[in-house]
Parts: structure tokens; C-alpha cells; sequence
């Protein structure tokens, strides 16, 4: 285990990527009690899944910094089916205030994932059906898979980050963190 801790957090529904909020909204404190621990990135409060959380400010640069393409994977809840020309543009890059994305990897899941249920429940409109899509990111624009969706026209639902670089969230539930291994941390380093 390396001396720095570096942790993967399951962030819920709801919650803060910082530890106090003048408002009283529920933060990462309310979930762990670790000094020195920051998160490597954020997620909107209305975002779930994985975190990287540590104290080591090259790592976290790493992690954050878009010239590294660290790869990010979400899976998305959207409304109605994309069609091959939604993917495609997905894949291109959509144009967002006047600046195109970086090209990502989208792609139309064939069912429904295996997720936790969330504490809020999604809008549901029976004359509406919904999709689930995977994208890949290799940058990080403010809110920008719920951007991007809404650009070809099937809006975010529901939206969960599985992946960070070599990082998954693997078996942790919502509330959930785990420790890195010093391998883990390699892996960050080496992609």
C-alpha cells in the first residue's frame, strides 16, 4: 500500500464531491472521516458512481488534467432510442457553445444495467421509452454527457460513472469506498 492514500468512493444521488457545504447539503464528509483525502475530479450533485479521492497532487493532476485523455466511462440513462445518426454524432464530437467535444465512444447498451436503485426516482412517462448508452470521455467539460445527450435530442435521465482510467467501480454500492493498492495507483500512472 503506497503512504499516500488513494481511495475510489461510490458517490450517491445527492451528494457533494467535497467535504463541507455551507448550506448543509450532504457532502463526502457524511460518508468518511479520512484526513488529507481530496476528490481527483467532481461529479455533479445529481451524478452518481466513482470518485477518485487522495492526497497526492501529481496523481490527482493526472487524473484531472485533459491533456492526459484519461479515459472516463458513464453509463447513461436517456429518453427515447438513439438512432445510428444520434451514436454518430456522439462518436464525432457535438459542437457546445460553440466548441466541439472531443470525440467519444458511444454505444446503444442492449439492456438495461445491473444498477442500484437510486433514492430519487427517474422521471417516467409511459409514452416516452428510455435507452442506455456507455460513452467514453477523454476530457471533461462542466455537465457535459448531460450536454452532449440533450445536443442530439434524448436527454439524461439518470447518469453513473463506472470508470476512471484503469479504475472501476466494481462491487461497491452507493456510500461505498475502497483503498487503492500501490498497483492500482501504477495503473493510474502508466495509462
Amino acid at each position: 500500500m503506497s503512504a499516500v492514500r488513494t481511495l475510489a468512493f461510490y458517490k450517491p444521488y445527492g451528494v457533494l464531491s467535497c467535504f463541507t457545504d455551507s448550506a448543509g447539503r450532504p457532502t463526502l464528509a457524511d460518508f468518511m472521516q479520512i484526513p488529507d483525502v481530496y476528490s481527483a475530479g467532481r461529479l455533479d450533485y445529481d451524478t452518481e458512481g466513482l470518485l477518485v479521492l487522495t492526497a497526492d497532487g501529481a496523481l490527482a493532476h493526472r487524473i484531472t488534467d485533459p491533456r492526459q485523455k484519461l479515459p472516463k466511462v458513464y453509463l447513461v440513462q436517456v429518453e427515447r432510442i438513439p438512432d445510428d445518426a444520434a451514436l454518430v454524432a456522439l462518436r464525432r464530437g457535438v459542437l457546445l457553445h460553440g466548441r466541439r467535444t472531443r470525440p467519444a465512444e458511444a454505444e446503444l447498451l442492449p439492456e438495461s444495467p445491473n444498477l442500484p436503485p437510486r433514492p430519487v426516482p427517474i422521471r417516467f412517462r409511459k409514452s416516452i421509452p428510455t435507452a442506455w448508452l456507455r460513452i467514453t470521455l477523454r476530457e471533461g467539460q462542466n455537465r457535459q454527457v448531460r450536454r452532449m445527450t440533450a445536443a442530439v435530442g434524448h436527454p439524461a435521465l439518470r447518469l453513473i460513472r463506472i470508470a476512471v482510467g484503469p479504475i472501476t467501480l466494481g462491487d461497491l454500492q452507493p456510500g461505498q469506498w475502497r483503498e487503492l493498492t500501490a498497483s492500482d495507483v501504477a495503473g493510474f500512472r502508466a495509462s
